[in-house]
C-alpha cells in the first residue's frame, strides 16, 4: 500500500514549482494600507499636532501622554508618531522632532511595531498587577539602541484598580530614558490620579467634509472613480471615525467593482435615498399613515432596514429643526443643493412643537425597532403613531381649551384659533368621553401652513393677559435673587450650597452638581426661570470643576470682612468694654432705613452677640 501523497514529496518531484504561485495575492485593508506616517498626514487633529510641534520645538516634552477619543480617530497612529519622533536619528544626526523629512534609523521599526524599545501592550489582555509589575521591572533598563524606551498602553481603561495604583509612582518620577503613551476611548474610567501625571489630548471626530477629501484621495489612488455624494455618505456612516469609513471604503471598492455612486453606498449599507426620506417625513406628518406604511414598505423592498429608516427619519427632523432654530447656516454643510431645498421648506411649514414631539417619538421608536423580533412591523406602529398625534396641540394650548373649572373644553373657540384644535368648536362633549377626533373631515392637518394659515400654536396670542416677566438675571447671583424673590427658598439654598457654577451667559447656564444635589434640580432651575422670566433657559450640566458653591463664597466674604472688623480702633474699643463679646453679623446701613418712630438698634444688639444673645 502507497503511503499518502504530500507536499514535501511533491516538492521533491517537482523541486521548481511554488506552492504560492496559485494564491490569490494577499490585500492589505485600506485603513493599515494608509495609515499616516509623518504627523503631517494626520487629518483632523491639528490643535494636537500644534501642541507637540510647540513641546518638542522647546524640549518641554512630557513624561507621559494620554490619548483619548473615539474608536478610529487615530490614537494608537498618534502614539506611534510620537515614539518616532522621540526616536527620530536623522541621516544628518537630527534629534527629536515631529517635522520628519527623511526616514531616520528606527522609524521603520516603529511603524512597523517591531521594535525592541517602543513596547505596545494591549491593556484589554493585560490587566492585572502581574503585568503592570513586569513593565515597571523592565523600565528600570536603559533603551537597547534608541533614544528613549516608549511605552504604548493600549485600551489603558481596562487595567484593573490594584494595576493603576502600581503604576503611579514610577508613572510620577520615571525614570529619564522612559516615556509613557497611553491610548483610551473611555478617558472616565481612568483614575483622575493617573490623568493628573499625563498631558492629556482629546482626538476629535473627523468632520463630514475633512473625511469625504480624505476618501477621496484614497480612492483616487486605488484607481477606482467615486461620487462625491457617495464619499459623503461614507463619511456620515463612519460618523467620524477614520477607520470605519475606510473599511465601508473598503468593501464598496469591492462591490461596485471600482465604481463608487450613491447608489452602491445605500445598497451596501441598507440606507434609504435622502430624498425619499423627506417624502417620508412629510407624509408622516400630514397625518396620512396609510400612504407612510406604503413608502415604508417599498423602501423596505428596495433594500433598506427598517432600524436605518427610523434612524434616517431622526436624523432628518434634526436637521429640519436645527434649520428652523438657527437659519440656513445651520444646515450640514455635505448636504446637497436639493437636500438643502427640501430641509428649508420644511423648516419653514413646520412649527418647533411639532418637530420636538416628533423627535422623541422616533428617539423612543429607534429602541423599539432595534429590540423587536420583528423590524418592519415595529417601524410600521412608529410611523402609525406619529402619523395620528402629530396634529394634536401643545400642552399650553390645550390647557387654555378647558375651563378652570370642570376641564371640559370650553363651548366655543376664538375666531383665529389655529386649525390644528382637535375638537370641534361648537361640538358638546359628554362628561367623562374624549372629545372626537376630526382628521376624517380635515383635508389636511394643521402642522403644515396652508395657503391662509392660521396663527401657529406657538405664537397664538394667550386669552388673558400674561404675567409680567421678572427682569432678565444678569449674574448666577441674580438667579439666586430672583429665587429668594419669588420666596422659592428651596430651590434658592440648593443653588447656594449644592452647585459649582461652571459658566454663566444670559440664557445659558453650565453647572457642576455636588453629589447632595437632586437628580432634577438643572430642569426645575430652567422651568423656573422660563415661568420668572418669560423666556427659555438652557441650564447644562458640565464635568468641569467650576467655582466654590456661591454660599461657600459668602460665608468666606463675611469671615474676611469680620476678620478685617477686628482691626478697626472702634470695634478694638468695644471688645475692651466688652471682653466676651463676639461679631455675629455684619450689615450695611444704608441697605436698612430706620423706622420712622423707633430709635435705631443699639450696636450690641445689631452687631455684636454678648453672653450668647443678640
Amino acid at each position: 500500500m502507497s503511503a499518502p501523497f504530500s507536499m514535501s514529496e511533491d516538492k521533491a518531484q517537482n523541486p521548481t514549482q511554488d506552492p504560492t504561485k496559485d494564491a490569490a495575492p494577499s490585500h492589505a485593508a485600506l485603513a493599515r494600507k494608509y495609515r499616516p506616517k509623518i504627523f503631517a498626514e494626520l487629518i483632523g487633529q491639528e490643535p494636537v499636532v500644534r501642541t507637540l510641534r510647540n513641546a518638542f520645538a522647546s524640549g518641554r516634552i512630557a513624561q507621559a501622554y494620554m490619548l483619548t477619543g473615539v474608536r478610529g480617530v487615530g490614537k494608537t497612529t498618534t502614539a506611534r508618531l510620537v515614539a518616532r519622533a522621540l526616536n527620530y536619528e536623522g541621516p544628518k544626526g537630527e534629534g527629536a522632532t515631529i517635522d520628519i523629512e527623511e526616514e531616520g534609523v528606527h522609524c521603520r521599526a516603529i511603524l512597523e511595531g517591531r521594535h525592541l524599545d517602543v513596547i505596545e501592550m494591549d491593556a484589554a489582555s493585560h490587566t492585572g498587577i502581574d503585568d503592570i509589575r513586569d513593565l515597571i521591572d523592565s523600565a528600570h533598563y536603559k533603551p537597547n539602541s534608541a533614544r528613549y524606551k516608549v511605552y504604548i498602553v493600549d485600551e489603558v481603561h481596562m487595567l484593573s484598580k490594584q494595576a493603576f495604583n502600581g503604576l503611579l509612582k514610577t508613572l510620577e518620577e520615571p525614570p529619564e530614558h522612559v516615556k509613557f503613551i497611553f491610548a483610551t476611548t473611555e478617558i472616565r474610567k481612568v483614575p483622575v490620579t493617573v490623568l493628573s501625571r499625563c498631558q492629556r489630548f482629546d482626538l476629535k471626530r473627523i468632520g463630514v467634509e475633512t473625511l469625504s477629501a480624505h476618501l477621496a484621495r484614497i480612492a483616487k489612488e486605488e484607481g477606482s472613480q467615486a461620487d462625491p455624494a457617495a464619499l459623503a455618505l461614507i463619511a456620515r456612516a463612519g460618523e467620524g471615525s477614520v477607520r470605519d469609513a475606510l473599511s465601508i471604503l473598503d468593501r464598496a471598492i469591492a462591490f461596485g467593482s471600482g465604481r463608487i455612486g450613491p447608489d452602491t453606498i445605500r445598497e451596501l449599507l441598507g440606507l434609504a435615498d435622502r430624498g425619499r426620506i423627506f417624502d417620508l417625513l412629510e407624509t408622516v406628518l400630514k397625518g396620512d399613515a396609510g400612504g407612510a406604511l406604503k413608502a415604508l414598505e417599498q423602501l423596505n423592498r428596495d433594500g433598506a432596514e427598517p432600524g436605518q429608516v427610523i434612524t434616517d427619519l431622526a436624523d432628518a427632523v434634526h436637521a429640519v429643526t436645527v434649520a428652523k432654530a438657527a437659519g440656513p447656516q445651520g444646515i450640514d454643510p455635505a448636504a446637497g443643493e436639493v437636500e438643502r431645498g427640501r430641509i428649508e421648506d420644511l423648516a419653514k411649514r413646520l412649527s418647533m412643537p411639532v418637530l420636538a414631539r416628533a423627535w422623541q417619538m422616533l428617539l423612543k421608536g429607534h429602541d423599539e425597532v432595534r429590540s423587536s423580533p420583528r423590524p418592519l412591523a415595529a417601524a410600521d406602529m412608529v410611523l402609525v403613531r406619529l402619523a395620528y398625534v402629530v396634529d394634536l396641540p401643545p400642552p399650553g394650548d390645550a390647557a387654555r381649551q378647558t375651563t378652570p373649572e370642570t376641564g371640559a373644553p370650553k363651548a366655543s373657540a376664538p375666531a383665529d384659533a389655529p386649525t390644528s384644535d382637535t375638537t370641534s368648536a361648537n361640538a358638546p362633549v359628554a362628561a367623562g368621553k374624549a372629545p372626537v377626533s376630526t382628521r376624517e373631515v380635515r383635508d389636511e392637518p394643521a402642522v403644515f401652513e396652508s395657503e391662509n394659515p392660521a396663527p401657529p400654536d406657538f405664537e397664538e396670542e394667550p386669552d388673558s393677559e400674561p404675567v409680567p416677566a421678572s427682569p432678565m438675571p444678569q449674574s448666577f447671583a441674580d438667579v439666586v435673587a430672583l429665587a429668594e424673590t419669588k420666596r422659592d427658598l428651596k430651590l434658592k439654598n440648593a443653588l447656594l450650597e449644592q452647585v459649582r457654577l461652571v459658566r454663566f451667559k444670559r440664557g445659558n447656564i453650565a453647572l457642576n452638581p455636588l453629589p447632595l444635589a437632586a437628580p432634577d434640580l438643572l430642569q426645575e432651575l430652567m422651568r423656573k426661570l422660563k415661568a420668572w422670566t418669560g423666556q427659555v433657559w438652557i441650564v447644562s450640566t458640565s464635568e468641569q470643576e467650576g467655582e466654590e458653591p456661591l454660599g461657600v463664597q459668602r460665608r468666606a466674604a463675611e469671615a474676611r470682612e469680620i476678620e478685617a472688623l477686628h482691626a478697626h480702633p472702634a470695634v478694638q474699643e468695644v471688645f475692651r468694654h466688652f471682653p466676651g463679646a463676639k461679631i455675629k453679623e455684619v450689615r450695611n446701613a444704608a441697605q436698612e432705613p430706620a423706622e420712622a418712630d423707633e430709635p435705631p438698634d443699639d450696636i450690641e444688639d445689631d452687631v455684636f452677640n454678648r453672653g450668647g444673645t443678640s
